[in-house]
């Protein structure tokens, strides 16, 4: 079977989407087209136009499908620890550093702010503040349980997301030193970040 006959079951986007992060993460957004993504994917020049009017809706579509594995991580990991703020707090953190470590360059993408005029696709605009809502809850939970310091949940949410989030690039972009990552587990890195915020001690061999 040719390439260009893998697609003919509905997956065509998404397959436009993986073409279009590999030439992201390669050749940044103005090594990007949709000429060049068909190309990649295998399909005619016309037919990434079936799904995105330009590139930048495809920038937006991948960054909307980032957002999304995003939200679905952590939002399974606070639903699989009801009633334990500590563990939703710590296993979400988690969970967004695994999307990193798994599909490094989608997230980068994501998070890259490479989407211009992003209030131009409401899909990406809503996925974006469903998933800031989930941590601002997420924060608020913790706060109600003593975990973390009181205050305007949305703006704890900001520092809790920028600990989390600065973490996983210093991962992503080999910062972090071989004499500290031969000695500790990343998650237990990550414990450790986590319980430079918190109001209790986190203990690691608890959740490792």
């Amino acid at each position: 079977m040719t390439r260009k006959n893998q697609y003919h079951h509905g997956d065509l986007k998404n397959a436009l989407i993986q073409a279009g992060i590999e030439i992201l993460s390669r050749e940044g957004v103005n090594g990007l087209s949709l000429r060049k993504v068909a190309r990649r994917a295998g399909v005619s020049h016309a037919a990434p136009y079936a799904h995105f009017a330009d590139k930048q809706e495809l920038v937006a579509a991948i960054s909307t499908e980032g957002y999304k594995e995003i939200y679905e991580r952590v939002y399974g990991a606070v639903q699989r620890h009801q009633g334990e703020p500590l563990r939703q707090l710590v296993e979400a953190a988690w969970a967004y550093v695994e999307f990193a470590l798994n599909d490094p360059d989608h997230f980068k993408i994501t998070l890259s702010g490479a989407v211009e005029k992003e209030k131009d696709y409401p899909a990406l605009v809503e996925i974006t503040q469903k998933s800031f809502n989930l941590v601002v809850e997420l924060v608020a939970a913790a706060q109600r349980a003593g975990i973390l310091r009181a205050g305007p949940p949305d703006l704890m949410a900001v520092s809790v997301w920028g600990l989390v989030h600065g973490f996983t690039l210093l991962i992503l972009e080999d910062q972090i030193s071989h004499t500290v990552l031969d000695r500790y587990k990343l998650k237990e890195m990550l414990i450790f970040s986590l319980d430079q915020i918190t109001t209790v001690d986190i203990d690691p061999q608890a959740f490792i």
